[in-house]
């Protein structure tokens, strides 16, 4: 009650008042509660008043898990709520960890442990975790292991355990899969259903906005980042290199970014979260695995950067704030494509999404001025007495206005860069499918199909970003220019298909420039420029087959790309 006291809470939440007195009586249960109602605690505090602690015995709860963070934080949770009952000892185990520590802890007399359900196993066959004494097993977020593809390795933990355990099974849904493992392993369970109006909390504030292409979809995170007030900031991406990529791109503008997803050593991943608890850190760009069960209290924000691919995960997601009652919120970048899945989206989750309007180059510069007095205000009330002293005698000797030096000071501060933006010119519509340089320089439009022979001293390249990347002509001239010595003047010809673009270089140009062009990125894609060539026909966008009639090692031109075609002894072309 102490730590229950401790951790702010006044009342039961509704999940907690319906569960905990069947699992303090013993009885199975099975909870279905959308997450961030407060079930960890639901399930915790009963098994916690239930230990023995009299006996020297091996672990009496057992609570699987189906990602490392969140048995990480499922542990800590009891560690939290059990803090002053002074011999109780939470054993974490997960893979990504190396073995040796798990083992200490299970011999040093776990009486809990928390795990995912490939690393238990491991420790069962090995002999270090020992269920004989077992009274109660948790099933945390069960239709998530079942869409992982744990259900097979949970029924086996299931079977190891003693027949008289008590059982706990948690799920948002209840697919028939995980309806079989209730019926065949659980007693008589008590089936608590929290019904709710919306899928997602009523914490959270949803909005979306519309994107086209990447490049506006990441200026867009960057002024979304600059006008609201944010706190800790989760930004969800679909794969792996994104989060990396992204966390490069906010760190070169200043951001406190880091990545989280499977391919970075555990420890690191635990330290990244500890920063972001901390502060050292205000965004974490991941995936939807490695931020499974992610609960930081200071998460205002959850912004989907990528569409999630089922309105399931994209409901967990936003789950990560607005969180026992704290207020949240959960933004929604979509390109024009993806209304659809809006509609999807909202029709699971019972709540209309309003849209939002890009903000403005005039509300980024409301909130640099307020943030410049915040820092000014903050600077004063800390005291810079010898600060003024020196500035004193630096406008006495030199006879310097004040007002003036200030102004100096801010602009050192920053850099000498201008702390406002200047108004970004009004975006004129393209309505040509791709565009051409002709020999002025100047963008003109092109038909889709047509074909324009490299001219004299040039060279043609290919380029793996078009048009559907929100690739334009002055992307690909800036990109170019100001990464290698070729100037924008030097640049031929660009043509601007739907996933790929042509732009005509100058001959000869040397294998460290070549080298640079290849990882050069243009709307976050790294070009991979590859030179072509081309024999006066127009190239086609996506032919069905091979065109019949080569000769052995000929090479033609198909969407784009040049492959070799051989005659296979049969005479079909390969």
């Amino acid at each position: 009650m102490r730590a229950v006291a401790d951790a702010g809470y006044e009342a039961p939440t509704p999940v907690q008042a319906a569960i905990m007195p069947h699992l303090a009586a013993g009885r199975d249960v099975i909870g279905q509660a959308q997450t961030g109602t407060g079930k960890t605690a639901a399930f915790a505090l009963p098994l916690l008043d239930g230990l023995d602690f009299d006996r020297k015995l091996p672990p009496q709860a057992l609570v699987l898990a189906p990602t490392r963070e969140l048995a990480l934080q499922v542990a800590e949770s009891f560690r939290e709520y059990g803090k002053y009952l002074p011999r109780l000892k939470v054993a974490a185990i997960f893979g990504g960890q190396e073995y040796a520590g798990q083992f200490r802890q299970l011999e040093q007399g776990a009486q809990v442990v928390v795990g995912t359900p490939g690393r238990v196993m491991d420790h069962i066959r090995h002999g270090s975790l020992d269920l004989s004494a077992l009274r109660c097993l948790v099933l945390d977020e069960a239709d998530e292991m079942l869409r992982m593809g744990f259900i097979g390795d949970v029924e086996w933990v299931l079977e190891q355990t003693p027949s008289s355990r008590q059982i706990a099974l948690f799920s948002a849904t209840m697919p028939a899969d995980i309806r079989a493992i209730a019926q065949k392993h659980l007693r008589e369970p008590v089936e608590v259903t929290i019904p709710t109006k919306t899928v997602t909390a009523a914490t959270i504030n949803q909005r979306f906005l519309i994107t086209p292409g990447l490049a506006r979809k990441f200026e867009a995170l960057t002024r979304i980042l600059e006008t609201e007030n944010t706190e800790g900031v989760l930004v969800f991406v679909r794969t792996k290199l994104q989060t990396a990529e992204l966390a490069e791109k906010l760190q070169a503008l200043g951001y406190q970014a880091a990545p989280l997803s499977g391919d970075i050593a555990q420890n690191q991943r635990l330290r990244t979260v500890e920063q972001l608890k901390s502060g050292a850190i205000n965004i974490l760009i991941a995936t939807d695995v490695a931020a499974r069960g992610l609960d930081v209290e200071r998460i205002s924000h959850v912004i989907n950067y990528d569409v999630p691919f089922d309105s399931e995960a994209y409901i967990h997601r936003i789950g990560r704030t607005g969180r026992a009652g704290r207020s949240g919120e959960a933004i929604l970048l979509l390109n024009p494509r993806e209304r659809q899945q809006l509609k999807m989206i909202e029709r699971a989750t019972r709540q209309k999404i309003s849209e939002m309007t890009l903000p403005t180059v005039a509300m980024i510069n409301v909130r640099r001025k307020e943030r410049f007095g915040e820092r000014i205000k903050a600077a004063l009330a800390a005291g810079c007495d010898s600060y003024a002293a020196l500035l004193r005698e630096l406008c006495d000797k030199e006879s310097l206005d004040p007002l003036q030096v200030a102004a100096a000071m801010a602009k050192i501060a920053h850099n000498g860069q201008e702390l406002l933006l200047a108004d970004l010119p009004e975006e004129r519509p393209e309505r040509a499918r791709f565009r051409e340089r002709d020999d002025d320089r100047r963008p003109v439009p092109a038909k889709r199909g047509r074909f324009s022979p490299t001219e004299i001293g040039f060279e043609r390249y290919r380029i793996e970003a078009g048009e559907n990347h929100g690739v334009r002509p002055a992307n690909i001239v800036g990109a170019i220019a100001g990464e290698t010595p070729i100037t924008s003047r030097a640049i031929g010809r660009i043509s601007i298909f739907d996933e790929y673009s042509h732009v005509d270089l100058p001959q000869n140009l040397s294998p460290h420039v070549l080298r640079q062009l290849y990882k050069v990125r243009v709307n976050e894609r790294m070009m991979k420029l590859s030179k072509i060539e081309t024999d006066g026909r127009p190239e086609q966008a996506r032919p069905s087959r091979p065109r019949p009639g080569g000769e052995r090692g000929e090479r033609k031109s198909f969407t784009g790309t040049f492959r070799e075609r051989r005659k296979t002894p049969a005479g079909r072309h390969q």
